[in-house]
Protein backbone atom coordinates (compact mmCIF):
# COMPACT_ATOMS: atom_id res chain seq x y z
CA UNK A 1 0.00 0.00 0.00
CA UNK A 2 1.23 3.53 -0.70
CA UNK A 3 1.71 5.25 2.17
CA UNK A 4 -0.38 8.91 1.91
CA UNK A 5 2.71 10.63 3.53
CA UNK A 6 5.50 9.76 0.57
CA UNK A 7 4.89 12.55 -1.66
CA UNK A 8 4.11 15.09 1.21
CA UNK A 9 7.07 14.06 3.64
CA UNK A 10 10.08 12.86 2.18
CA UNK A 11 12.29 11.45 5.52
CA UNK A 12 10.86 7.79 6.24
CA UNK A 13 11.97 8.37 10.15
CA UNK A 14 9.53 11.26 10.54
CA UNK A 15 6.41 9.71 8.48
CA UNK A 16 7.41 6.75 11.55
CA UNK A 17 6.89 9.32 14.00
CA UNK A 18 4.18 11.22 13.02
CA UNK A 19 2.09 7.49 12.45
CA UNK A 20 3.43 6.61 15.96
CA UNK A 21 2.26 9.50 17.65
CA UNK A 22 -0.66 10.99 15.97
CA UNK A 23 -2.69 7.64 15.60
CA UNK A 24 -3.05 7.96 19.03
CA UNK A 25 -2.55 11.33 20.67
CA UNK A 26 -2.75 9.79 23.78
CA UNK A 27 0.58 7.83 23.61
CA UNK A 28 4.06 9.35 24.20
CA UNK A 29 7.43 7.94 23.36
CA UNK A 30 11.11 8.42 24.23
CA UNK A 31 13.89 8.95 21.97
CA UNK A 32 15.46 5.70 22.36
CA UNK A 33 11.89 3.85 22.54
CA UNK A 34 11.46 5.39 18.82
CA UNK A 35 14.62 4.17 17.59
CA UNK A 36 14.63 0.62 18.80
CA UNK A 37 11.20 0.53 17.44
CA UNK A 38 12.53 1.83 14.22
CA UNK A 39 15.81 0.54 13.94
CA UNK A 40 16.97 3.83 13.29
CA UNK A 41 19.92 5.76 15.09
CA UNK A 42 18.94 7.76 18.12
CA UNK A 43 20.72 10.96 16.19
CA UNK A 44 18.40 10.83 13.62
CA UNK A 45 15.82 10.09 15.28
CA UNK A 46 16.64 13.03 18.00
CA UNK A 47 17.19 15.19 14.99
CA UNK A 48 13.28 14.70 13.26
CA UNK A 49 12.01 14.81 16.87
CA UNK A 50 13.80 18.43 16.99
CA UNK A 51 12.35 19.64 13.74
CA UNK A 52 8.43 18.38 14.40
CA UNK A 53 8.64 19.94 18.15
CA UNK A 54 10.46 23.27 16.47
CA UNK A 55 7.35 23.56 14.63
CA UNK A 56 4.97 22.60 17.14
CA UNK A 57 3.78 19.06 15.86
CA UNK A 58 5.46 17.60 18.73
CA UNK A 59 5.37 18.43 22.94
CA UNK A 60 7.90 18.12 25.15
CA UNK A 61 7.70 16.32 28.46
CA UNK A 62 11.19 16.01 30.87
CA UNK A 63 10.91 12.79 32.79
CA UNK A 64 14.33 12.49 35.01
CA UNK A 65 16.98 12.79 32.44
CA UNK A 66 14.78 11.72 29.39
CA UNK A 67 12.42 13.76 27.31
CA UNK A 68 8.88 11.87 26.89
CA UNK A 69 7.13 13.76 23.04
CA UNK A 70 3.98 13.64 21.88
CA UNK A 71 1.65 15.06 19.34
CA UNK A 72 0.53 18.14 20.23
CA UNK A 73 -3.37 18.21 20.14
CA UNK A 74 -3.61 21.72 20.44
CA UNK A 75 -1.40 22.54 17.14
CA UNK A 76 -3.84 23.85 14.33
CA UNK A 77 -2.81 20.99 12.10
CA UNK A 78 -3.11 17.78 14.52
CA UNK A 79 -7.19 17.07 13.71
CA UNK A 80 -5.71 16.92 9.56
CA UNK A 81 -2.59 15.15 10.32
CA UNK A 82 -4.31 12.47 12.73
CA UNK A 83 -7.14 12.02 9.80
CA UNK A 84 -4.10 11.45 7.59
CA UNK A 85 -2.77 8.77 9.99
CA UNK A 86 -6.19 6.98 10.18
CA UNK A 87 -7.01 6.93 6.69
CA UNK A 88 -3.23 5.53 5.67
CA UNK A 89 -3.66 3.37 7.89
CA UNK A 90 -7.01 2.32 6.44
CA UNK A 91 -8.77 2.99 9.93
CA UNK A 92 -11.17 5.15 8.19
CA UNK A 93 -12.51 2.54 5.67
CA UNK A 94 -12.61 -0.58 8.34
CA UNK A 95 -14.65 1.65 10.22
CA UNK A 96 -17.51 2.98 8.37
CA UNK A 97 -17.66 -0.48 7.05
CA UNK A 98 -18.22 -2.10 9.82
CA UNK A 99 -21.21 0.69 11.13
CA UNK A 100 -22.51 -0.12 7.55
CA UNK A 101 -22.92 -4.10 7.70
CA UNK A 102 -22.73 -5.55 11.29
CA UNK A 103 -26.01 -5.05 13.48
CA UNK A 104 -26.71 -3.95 16.67
CA UNK A 105 -22.78 -2.27 17.24
CA UNK A 106 -22.56 -0.45 20.25
CA UNK A 107 -18.84 -0.22 20.74
CA UNK A 108 -15.52 -0.58 18.55
CA UNK A 109 -12.04 -0.60 20.58
CA UNK A 110 -8.56 -0.61 18.43
CA UNK A 111 -6.30 -2.48 20.65
CA UNK A 112 -2.50 -3.16 20.94
CA UNK A 113 -0.25 -2.04 18.85
CA UNK A 114 -2.11 0.53 16.15
CA UNK A 115 -3.55 1.99 19.76
CA UNK A 116 -0.17 2.19 20.95
CA UNK A 117 0.74 4.36 16.81
CA UNK A 118 2.57 1.36 15.88
CA UNK A 119 2.29 -0.05 12.35
CA UNK A 120 2.31 -3.39 12.78
CA UNK A 121 0.56 -5.01 10.07
CA UNK A 122 -2.17 -6.49 12.40
CA UNK A 123 -5.12 -4.23 13.58
CA UNK A 124 -6.80 -5.51 16.24
CA UNK A 125 -10.35 -4.76 16.84
CA UNK A 126 -12.80 -5.48 19.93
CA UNK A 127 -16.37 -5.26 18.68
CA UNK A 128 -19.01 -5.06 21.22
CA UNK A 129 -22.52 -5.88 20.43
CA UNK A 130 -25.40 -8.00 18.87
CA UNK A 131 -22.64 -8.52 15.81
CA UNK A 132 -23.16 -10.14 12.46
CA UNK A 133 -20.03 -12.96 12.11
CA UNK A 134 -20.89 -14.00 8.60
CA UNK A 135 -21.00 -10.29 7.54
CA UNK A 136 -17.72 -9.60 9.62
CA UNK A 137 -16.18 -12.50 8.30
CA UNK A 138 -16.48 -11.25 4.96
CA UNK A 139 -15.97 -7.55 5.35
CA UNK A 140 -12.60 -8.47 7.52
CA UNK A 141 -11.04 -10.39 3.81
CA UNK A 142 -12.55 -8.03 2.05
CA UNK A 143 -10.90 -5.05 4.00
CA UNK A 144 -7.45 -7.09 4.83
CA UNK A 145 -6.95 -7.24 0.88
CA UNK A 146 -7.65 -3.04 0.25
CA UNK A 147 -5.60 -1.79 3.26
CA UNK A 148 -2.86 -4.61 2.20
CA UNK A 149 -3.05 -5.54 6.68
CA UNK A 150 -4.10 -8.33 8.57
CA UNK A 151 -7.38 -7.77 11.10
CA UNK A 152 -7.83 -9.61 14.38
CA UNK A 153 -11.35 -9.35 15.68
CA UNK A 154 -12.88 -10.09 19.18
CA UNK A 155 -16.35 -9.75 19.36
CA UNK A 156 -18.02 -9.47 22.81
CA UNK A 157 -21.81 -9.42 23.98
CA UNK A 158 -22.53 -6.14 26.18
CA UNK A 159 -22.32 -8.36 29.04
CA UNK A 160 -18.84 -9.54 28.23
CA UNK A 161 -17.42 -6.45 27.67
CA UNK A 162 -18.22 -5.66 31.59
CA UNK A 163 -15.98 -8.70 32.17
CA UNK A 164 -13.14 -7.72 30.55
CA UNK A 165 -13.74 -3.99 30.53
CA UNK A 166 -10.54 -3.19 33.73
CA UNK A 167 -8.24 -6.12 31.41
CA UNK A 168 -8.84 -3.99 27.91
CA UNK A 169 -8.73 -0.67 29.27
CA UNK A 170 -4.94 -1.88 30.61
CA UNK A 171 -4.21 -2.26 27.45
CA UNK A 172 -3.28 0.11 24.34
CA UNK A 173 -6.63 1.21 23.25
CA UNK A 174 -8.77 3.99 20.91
CA UNK A 175 -12.45 3.88 20.95
CA UNK A 176 -13.25 4.10 17.66
CA UNK A 177 -17.14 4.21 17.67
CA UNK A 178 -19.25 4.62 20.54
CA UNK A 179 -23.06 4.61 19.99
CA UNK A 180 -25.60 7.11 21.30
CA UNK A 181 -26.92 6.07 24.22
Amino acid sequence: MTNVFNGIITSKTRINILMRLFLNPDQQAYLRELSKEFSTSPSVIKEELKNLSSVGLLSQKPNGRQILYRANTNHPLFPELHSMVKKALGMDRILESILNRLGNLKLTLLIDDYAAGKDTGIIDLVLIGDIDRKNLQDLVQKTERYINRKIRTLVLTEKEYKELEGSLNNRPHIILWKADR
